[in-house]
């Protein structure tokens, strides 16, 4: 019986050629594939699909298709590598610059459900992400994040696990690469496929997001009570509700009980953004690195400083005020 014709294989996939990216592709425009329809369960939504298996070039190692096309197209990602197709960068980092919020669910519950109905949305070879209008400060983001060369260093094997215990002994005919890992406790070699996927703790976005944060001056502070961030050269009918309006729909992987109090001051056109952590301004402050995106104006950020500092500054103003008086 045909898969089709089987109610119980209704959800599981065909396919004649895998969606991939660049360099998982290899340079080789000669490349040959193996196809196992069904081969394995999807990563994320565990239905059956089309399994396709490959030698990037000389010197690379096997890859295989990991998710299937359906959950690709809705991120709009490589099957293999789960980077996104236009950009190259992970979904965490992608959809933290466009602010995309995820409507996939994580847990197993309606993950198939969520799955099949995408399918019905979605055209010929078309994605749910939309990038096309972004404000300048994403696109900024994106221009200096995006990978446009192919990367073909990731095709390399994995590191010999028995070389590392100098236990391995097939010297050159070994498949693997024979070096010592650099670090042990590196967060980058914990990478799952449902977190990058999803877009939550990747260890990969959250270097590039914070060494970019890092470049436009918005380092953490060393001070950790310090949890608000400053706003600049906003709108002359900006609003505290507004502001929060703005704040809670540039940031989607942060909930509106994340914010604990707005500020605002007409006066001179800036507010303060006070959250309930560390962690949560943390996020923010990478999401808006570039800026913050208003009806097509950049709204300056910085870090707020510490109460202890300020009131510092108060005092020593203060005295040098009253030894000039003195003075004079």
């Amino acid at each position: 019986m045909p898969p089709k014709a089987d109610i119980n294989k209704a959800g599981w996939e065909q396919s004649d050629f895998p969606i991939l990216c660049e360099t998982c592709l290899g340079p080789n425009p000669f490349v040959r594939m193996s196809k196992q329809e069904f081969g394995r369960e999807c990563g994320t939504c565990a239905r059956p699909f089309t399994v396709f298996r490959w030698n990037p070039g000389s010197g690379g190692r096997f890859k295989s298709t990991v998710v299937c096309q359906t959950c690709a197209k809705i991120k709009n990602i490589c099957q293999t590598c789960l980077l996104d197709l236009e950009f190259g960068l992970p979904v965490q980092a992608r959809d933290t610059a466009l602010a995309i919020k995820s409507e996939a669910p994580t847990s197993e519950i309606n993950r198939e459900w969520f799955a099949q109905n995408a399918e019905g949305k979605m055209a010929a070879n078309e994605s749910l992400v939309k990038s096309g209008r972004v404000g300048s400060a994403a696109k900024e983001m994106l221009h200096q994040l995006a990978r446009s060369d192919p990367y073909y260093q990731r095709n390399r094997p994995h590191v010999c696990s028995f070389f590392v215990k100098g236990t391995c002994n097939r010297g050159a005919d070994c498949p693997y690469r024979h070096e010592m890992p650099k670090d042990k406790d590196d967060p980058l070699s914990k990478q799952n496929i449902k977190d990058r996927y999803h877009g939550r703790n990747d260890p990969v976005a959250r270097s590039m997001l914070s060494n970019f944060a890092a470049s436009k001056g918005l380092s953490p502070p060393d001070d950790p009570s310090i949890q608000s961030l400053f706003l600049t050269l906003l709108p002359q009918d900006a609003s505290e509700a507004s502001i929060r309006a703005r704040v809670v729909q540039s940031l989607p992987v942060l909930s509106p009980s994340d914010i604990r109090s707005i500020v605002h001051v007409t006066k001179t056109r800036s507010a303060f953004i006070n959250f309930t952590s560390r962690a949560a301004a943390e996020r923010a402050a990478e999401a808006w690195a570039a800026g913050l995106d208003w009806d097509g104006t950049t709204v300056g950020v910085k870090w707020g400083r510490s109460k202890n500092k300020a009131s510092s500054a108060a005092t020593s103003e203060s005295a040098s005020t009253s030894t000039s008086e003195v003075t004079t």
